[in-house]
C-alpha cells in the first residue's frame, strides 16, 4: 500500500511525509487490526487523495477543504486501510509539527525513506523529544496553542492515556483544565470517537475518575451535573454520582475476569463503525442511573427514585442524539438503561418461573446479557449498611445463571410459531385488530415455557383470551 502511495506521489513529484500515530506506534512496536496512515506535504492534499482514489479504488472523503484535509478508506481483504492526507500547518515540515497534538505524534519520516531498509532511527524528524516522550511514557503538548487550535485534544489527551497507559504530563493537564469550556464547540462525532478510546481500555473508570476530578466529565456530560450530592438511602454508601463511577470500576473488574469464550465473543461483537459492545456498555454504565435526579422524592423520611429508568431513557436519548451515535447503539442503550433494574428484580424472587425468564429475555433481547452484566457491577459497587452478603451472592447465582441460559438457547433453533394471523382470524372470525398481535404473544409465551405444544392446544388458548376480552 505505501509503496502504491509513494509510486503515484513521485509522478506528480510531490515530496510526502509519514506522520504521526504510525510511527510512535513503530517505535513502540504496537500493531492495529485495521491500519491507519496519516501523510503531509506542501500542498494540494486534497487534489492528490482524490487521484490516489481513483487509482487504488478506495473510499474518498474531504475532511477540512479550508485547511488541506482528505481521506481514503480501502479494503484489504479482511481489514481496513484508512490514509489521511494534510497540508503543511507550517511552511515547512518542522513548523508543521509544532501544531501536530503531542510530542509523541509530532514525529516525521519521507515517505521514501520509510520503503527502505535501512535502519530508521537516524532518519526520523523529531524536533520536540517525542521519541523521548515516548520513553518516559508521558503524554506532552508540543505547543502551548495545542488545545485552543483544537479543543478535541483536551479529551485526546485521555484517550491516548488509556490506550498507551502513558500518563500526562502535569503542565499538560494543567492547559487542558484551563481550556475544557471549549469542548462544546466540538462536534459530536470527534468527541464519541475519543471517548470510545477510554472505554476500550481495561481500566475506563481510572481515566473517567479524573476526568470528573478535572471537571471535564461534566462538559462531555452535562446531565451528571445534578447527580453529584444525591444521597440513595441506607442500601448505598456512595452518591449517585459516585456509585456511578463506582459501577464502571466494578464493570472494568468484572469484565477482566470473564474467561468463558461465549461471552467473550458477545462483549467483542462490534455494534456499530469499529466500536464494541464492551465499550458501548461502559457508556450504558455512566448513562443506567442518569435518570435518579428527575425521579428523586421522599417518602416516609426515605429517599425513592421511582421510575427513574424512563426518566433515564430520554436523556440517554438526548446524549446519543448529541454524541451522534448509530440506530444499533442507540437501540442497545435504551435497553440497557430501561431493563437495568430487571434482573434485581428476578434475583428478589423466591422461585424465578419459566415465565419470568421468558419475558426477561423477550425485552431485553441481543442486551440481555450486557444488562446482567452490568447488574452485577451495579450490585457490587452498592455497599451501603442494609446491604447484605447473602442478597448479593443471590443476586450473582441468578445473573450467571440467565446468562448460561442466554447462550444455551441462542444456540438451539427456535421453535417454528404454532399460530399465525391468517389462520386466527379464519378460525375465529376475527378482524385485522391489535387482539391479533396479543394473541401471537401470548401464545409464544405459553410454548415457550412449555404449557402449549400444539396447534389444537394452542387455538384452545387462543379461544380464552378472545373470551377474556
Amino acid at each position: 500500500m505505501l509503496r502504491s502511495v509513494w509510486l503515484s506521489a513521485k509522478s506528480k513529484k510531490l515530496k510526502l511525509y509519514l506522520v504521526g500515530g504510525v510511527l510512535r506506534d513503530l517505535i513502540l512496536g504496537r500493531q492495529k487490526e485495521n491500519p491507519d496512515f496519516d501523510f503531509c506535504l506542501k500542498k494540494g492534499a486534497i487534489n492528490f487523495g482524490r487521484s490516489l482514489a481513483k487509482k487504488i479504488k478506495a473510499g474518498f472523503v474531504v475532511l477540512d477543504k479550508e485547511h488541506g484535509a482528505a481521506r481514503l478508506v480501502k479494503k484489504l481483504k479482511d481489514k481496513v486501510c484508512t490514509l489521511d492526507f494534510t497540508d503543511f500547518r507550517g511552511r515547512d515540515i518542522k513548523a508543521d509539527l509544532l501544531h501536530r497534538d503531542f510530542s509523541i505524534n509530532s514525529i516525521a519520516l519521507k515517505l521514501e525513506e520509510a520503503l527502505t531498509d535501512k535502519d530508521l532511527s537516524g532518519l526520523l524528524i523529531d524536533p520536540y523529544c517525542g521519541r523521548q516522550d515516548l520513553q518516559l511514557k508521558v503524554i506532552k503538548t508540543a505547543n502551548k496553542m495545542a488545545f485552543i487550535e483544537d479543543p478535541l485534544r483536551i479529551l485526546r489527551a485521555f484517550g491516548l492515556s488509556a490506550q498507551l497507559g502513558f500518563r500526562i504530563d502535569r503542565q499538560t493537564l494543567k492547559l487542558a483544565k484551563s481550556q475544557k469550556d471549549k469542548l462544546p464547540g466540538v462536534s459530536g462525532e470527534r468527541i464519541r470517537d475519543e471517548l470510545f478510546r477510554i472505554f476500550e481500555a481495561p481500566d475506563t473508570a481510572a481515566y473517567l475518575k479524573e476526568l470528573n476530578q478535572s471537571k471535564i466529565l461534566q462538559i462531555i456530560f452535562p446531565e451528571i451535573k445534578k447527580m453529584r450530592g444525591i444521597g440513595q438511602g441506607p442500601y448505598h454508601h456512595l452518591d449517585v454520582l459516585e456509585h456511578t463511577l463506582e459501577t464502571v470500576r466494578q464493570l472494568d473488574l468484572l469484565l477482566k475476569d470473564i474467561k468463558n469464550r461465549e461471552i467473550i465473543g458477545y462483549l467483542n461483537e462490534v455494534i456499530s463503525g469499529q466500536r464494541m459492545r464492551r465499550a458501548l456498555l461502559k457508556l450504558g454504565a455512566i448513562l443506567h442511573d442518569i435518570g435518579k435526579p428527575g425521579a428523586l422524592r421522599h417518602k416516609d423520611g426515605k429517599i425513592i427514585f421511582h421510575g427513574h429508568e424512563r426518566i433515564g431513557l430520554g436523556l440517554t436519548e438526548a446524549v446519543c442524539r448529541r454524541l451522534k451515535a448509530s440506530n444499533d447503539e442507540i437501540n442497545s442503550l435504551r435497553k440497557i438503561v430501561l431493563c437495568h433494574l430487571r434482573p434485581g428484580y428476578l434475583a428478589d424472587n423466591r422461585i424465578l418461573t419459566a415465565r419470568a425468564k421468558f419475558r426477561y429475555f423477550r425485552d431485553a433481547g441481543i442486551e440481555a446479557v450486557s444488562i446482567l452484566l452490568l447488574s452485577i457491577a451495579d450490585q457490587r459497587a452498592t455497599k451501603g449498611p442494609l446491604t447484605t452478603k447473602g442478597s448479593r451472592l443471590r443476586h450473582e447465582k441468578t445473573c450467571f445463571g440467565l446468562i448460561g441460559e442466554y447462550f444455551k438457547k441462542k444456540s438451539q433453533e427456535k421453535q417454528p410459531r404454532l399460530l399465525n394471523g391468517d389462520l386466527l382470524m379464519k378460525k375465529f372470525n376475527l378482524k385485522p385488530a391489535p387482539l391479533i398481535g396479543k394473541i401471537l404473544s401470548e401464545i409464544e409465551e405459553l410454548q415457550a415455557i412449555g404449557r402449549v405444544k400444539t396447534v389444537g392446544e394452542a387455538l384452545k388458548a387462543a379461544q380464552k383470551i378472545i373470551n377474556s376480552q
